[in-house]
C-alpha cells in the first residue's frame, strides 16, 4: 500500500501511541481488502456507543482511549446510545445502565466528537456532498449517505470509524470506488407504495432476497426522503445492501451500468406477505416510531393523526436532539406529550433495553425495527403503518 509522508509517520507512532495503533489498524483493514492507498475522509458517524451493545469492555476500551489523548481531526458524531441522554429517568430506563452509558458518552465527548447520537446524521448536521468519501459506520446511514445523497463510504464496524476519524483516513477500496457501485440485480416494483412502512416492507423482502447485492430500482414513480431511508433502512437490515439506485430518483442511477444484470419483481402479494410475517404480535404494550430516527415531517405526520386524541398505550417518537429541539420549538413536542406520548432523542427501539422496562410486544412501522426487535429486545412485533398503529391505542 501507498503511503504519504504523514502517513509513515502516523505509522511510525510520531503522534503518538493512539494515533500509530488506530491507524495500523486502518492498515490492516486496507490489506485484507487491496486498497493501494489511503483517502482523506469528510466525516465520520461512529457505533458501538449503546451500552446495551458493547457492554463493560466498551466501556473500558473507549475511556482508556480518552485517557491516552485520542482526539478524532474530522466532523464525527455518534451512533444511537442505550437512552435519551436527558429524560432516561422521565422514561423509565434503570438507574444502572444510564450510569454506564453516560460515562460512553463522556468519554466520546473527551475524544472531540459531537454528542449527537443518532443514526439520521444528515438530518442533524453532518451532510456529506456528492462523492465526498466519509467513514459512516450505522447500516440505514450507510446506505442513505451512499445511495441518496452519493457519498462514499463502506459499512464500517465501530472501531474502523474510530479510527478512520482519529486519522481523518480510511482505505481506498469497496465503495469508495465507482467500479464497485455498479447495480448487479434489476428489480422491477409492481406493487403500490404510499406509506413509509410499504417501503419498509419492500426494503426487508429484497434484503433477504439479495443479501448484500447493489439492487437498482425500477418502477418506484416517487419517494420522499423518509420513505427512501426506510427503504435503505431495511434491506440492510434483513439483507446487507449498503448502496441501491432508484431509476429516476437517486443520484449515480443514471451513471452506472444496469443492462444484461440479474432481474426479480416484486408484486402486491409480496409486500402484503411481509406484513403478515413482521407482525407476530397481537395487542402492542408500546408504539414506538423513528427507526430510522424520523424527520420533522415525521414528527408533524404524528401530531396531525393525534390531533385531539389521547393515548390508551405509552407512545415514542425517536428521533435527534436537533429535531427534538426543533419540534419542542414549533409545538408538536407539547401536543404529543398532552396526547400521551414522547419525542425521545438520542436512542431507539432497537438499542435500548426496553425488555428490561415492562415491554413484551412493541408497535412499529419500521421494516429494520420489526426485524430486530425479537432478537434483539425479545419483542413480540406489530408491525403496521403509522396510522394504523395510532387507531390501535387510541
Amino acid at each position: 500500500m501507498y503511503l504519504t509522508k504523514e502517513e509513515e509517520k502516523m505509522l511510525d507512532g510520531e503522534y503518538g501511541e493512539v494515533v500509530e495503533r488506530m491507524f495500523r489498524l486502518l492498515v490492516r483493514l486496507g490489506d485484507i481488502y487491496g486498497a493501494e492507498k489511503m483517502i482523506p475522509i469528510g466525516s465520520a458517524q461512529i457505533a458501538g456507543v449503546s451500552y446495551k451493545s458493547i457492554g463493560d469492555p466498551g466501556l473500558e476500551f473507549l475511556e482508556d482511549m480518552a485517557s491516552k489523548g485520542a482526539r478524532v481531526k474530522v466532523l464525527s458524531f455518534l451512533n444511537p446510545a442505550g437512552m435519551d441522554l436527558e429524560q432516561w429517568k422521565k422514561l423509565g430506563f434503570p438507574e444502572d445502565f444510564a450510569e454506564r452509558q453516560l460515562r460512553i458518552i463522556e468519554a466520546f465527548r473527551k475524544m472531540g466528537i459531537v454528542i449527537t447520537s443518532t443514526c439520521t446524521p444528515y438530518l442533524a448536521g453532518n451532510l456529506p456532498r456528492y462523492r465526498e468519501h466519509i467513514a459512516w459506520s450505522e447500516s440505514s446511514a450507510v446506505s442513505f449517505a451512499n445511495s441518496v445523497i452519493g457519498a462514499r463510504t463502506n459499512r464500517e464496524g465501530g472501531p474502523s470509524a474510530l479510527a478512520a476519524a482519529i486519522c481523518g483516513r480510511t482505505p481506498d477500496y469497496g465503495l469508495h470506488r465507482f467500479e464497485n457501485r455498479q447495480p448487479n440485480v434489476k428489480v422491477k416494483v409492481e406493487a403500490e407504495l404510499s406509506r413509509i412502512s410499504d417501503y419498509g416492507a419492500l426494503g426487508y423482502v429484497i434484503g433477504k432476497e439479495i443479501k448484500n447485492k447493489i439492487p437498482y430500482f425500477v418502477g418506484i414513480k416517487n419517494a420522499n426522503v423518509d420513505q427512501l431511508k426506510s427503504l435503505g433502512a431495511a434491506m440492510a437490515a434483513s439483507g446487507a445492501v449498503a448502496l441501491y439506485h432508484i431509476e429516476g430518483i437517486t443520484p449515480e442511477a443514471d451513471l452506472v451500468e444496469k443492462d444484461g444484470i440479474e432481474e426479480i419483481s416484486v408484486e402486491e402479494r409480496d409486500i402484503k406477505k411481509v406484513y403478515e410475517d413482521l407482525d407476530c404480535g397481537e395487542d402492542p404494550d408500546i408504539v414506538i416510531f423513528g427507526c430510522p430516527h424520523a424527520s420533522i415531517r415525521e414528527i408533524m405526520d404524528l401530531v396531525n393523526l393525534l390531533s385531539n386524541r389521547k393515548l390508551k398505550k405509552p407512545l415514542w417518537i425517536c428521533t435527534s436532539r436537533s429535531v427534538k429541539e426543533l419540534s419542542d420549538r414549533i409545538g408538536l413536542t407539547e401536543i404529543i406529550e398532552r396526547a400521551g406520548g414522547y419525542v425521545v432523542s438520542d436512542t431507539c427501539m432497537v438499542v435500548s433495553p426496553i425488555e428490561k422496562m415492562g415491554y413484551n410486544t412493541t408497535g412499529v412501522n419500521s421494516g429494520k425495527a420489526a426485524n430486530y426487535l425479537p432478537g434483539f429486545c425479545k419483542q413480540k412485533v406489530v408491525f403496521a403503518s403509522m396510522e394504523e398503529l395510532v387507531e390501535r391505542i387510541t
